[in-house]
């Protein structure tokens, strides 16, 4: 389906030093933006990427577990490498591997909603206690030598309008000297309910004018980040569930930049998609565990096909160990 053409200017995206082609970045998105995900988008015009988030006590355990968590690759670049923990001195320990290990960005995840994270005082929790993050983010700041980014949400409970946690923890960020800040306009307690306030977002982008912003929430569709750009003046949009099993948004997204006609992937471009991708998990992951993650991977895939139900089911029903599998639900559904 052919998306309606748009026209919007825009000042291309800086993070720090890094100037980005568009004002697009893929999200750390758990169990889905490894390597293989990140270039699969990069080569999809995606020209900013995060890994999955990572604790630090996991980055901090052994270098045989850092290289499983965090992989790299000279193709995926710029990257951010994403992580969140409980205190100052496990997360500059972690930080410091992170750089180590070749990330461009270090970015604090303080939005995580998943309870597990916030009954261990990680992600999320920080926007309850803007004392322990400003702490973190401190003595982050101080001792890596990459730009510094943060993700953080509105509030931690919805019912709260001031958003103090967030104003104060914003402001200790930029003091700093982080380089920018990617706002979840809903609360921690909301989690992906309801609808994103974008109305705070044009608030933080009016209050940090000189600061670079960007925002998040309901970005399911190329479309909506340029409506996003338009109606809050961020300087960029972060996708994520957006970008799950569609790694042809960010091209989408460019084409609307342009004033052109973004189209969805035919089923010839979705198949080619599927079976580069599979061709990564092989070389990264070995045989049976590379298409073991396709599996995954080819449900989200499915939202783009034009029987996404029975696609999704196929991967769904699908014996996850035997290749065989996998190359029928190609054969059948994209031919």
């Amino acid at each position: 389906m052919a998306a309606t053409t748009t026209q919007s200017h825009f000042i291309p995206l800086r993070i720090g030093p890094i100037e980005l082609p568009t004002p697009a970045v893929l999200a750390g998105l758990a169990g889905y933006s490894d390597l293989t995900y990140r270039l699969i988008c990069r080569g999809l015009s995606a020209g900013y990427c995060t890994t999955e988030v990572a604790l630090d006590t996991s980055i901090n355990l052994s270098a045989k577990l850092r290289r499983k968590l965090i992989q790299t690759d000279p193709r995926d670049h710029p990257l951010a490498g994403q992580i969140m923990g409980a205190g100052a001195e496990t997360m500059v320990t972690a930080t410091r591997h992170l750089t180590a290990m070749g990330c461009d960005v270090v970015d604090l995840n303080f939005a995580c909603p998943v309870r597990k994270a916030l009954r261990r005082g990680r992600g999320g929790h920080m926007m309850r206690d803007p004392h322990l993050a400003i702490a973190v983010l401190r003595a982050v700041a101080a001792a890596v030598d990459v730009p510094l980014t943060l993700k953080l949400r509105r509030s931690f409970i919805h019912t709260d309008t001031a958003c103090d946690a967030f104003w104060r923890i914003a402001e200790a960020a930029f003091d700093a000297g982080a380089v920018a800040i990617c706002v979840h306009s809903r609360s921690v307690e909301e989690r992906y309910c309801g609808q994103a306030d974008w109305g705070f977002l044009s608030e933080v982008k009016r209050h940090f004018a000189d600061n670079t912003i960007i925002g998040s929430g309901d970005l399911l569709t190329a479309e909506a980040g340029v409506q996003m750009l338009r109606q809050t003046g961020v300087d960029g949009v972060c996708f994520a569930r957006g970008a799950l099993g569609n790694p042809w948004i960010f091209g989408q997204f460019a084409q609307l930049l342009a004033g052109e006609i973004a189209t969805g992937p035919t089923l010839a471009q979705q198949r080619a998609i599927l079976e580069e991708h599979r061709q990564l998990c092989i070389e990264l992951f070995g045989e049976i565990c590379g298409v073991k993650k396709m599996y995954r991977f080819g449900i989200r895939y499915s939202k783009c096909h034009p029987s996404p139900k029975l696609v999704r089911q196929a991967f769904i029903n699908a014996k996850c160990d035997e290749t065989s599998h996998f190359d029928e639900i190609i054969a059948t559904y994209y031919k």
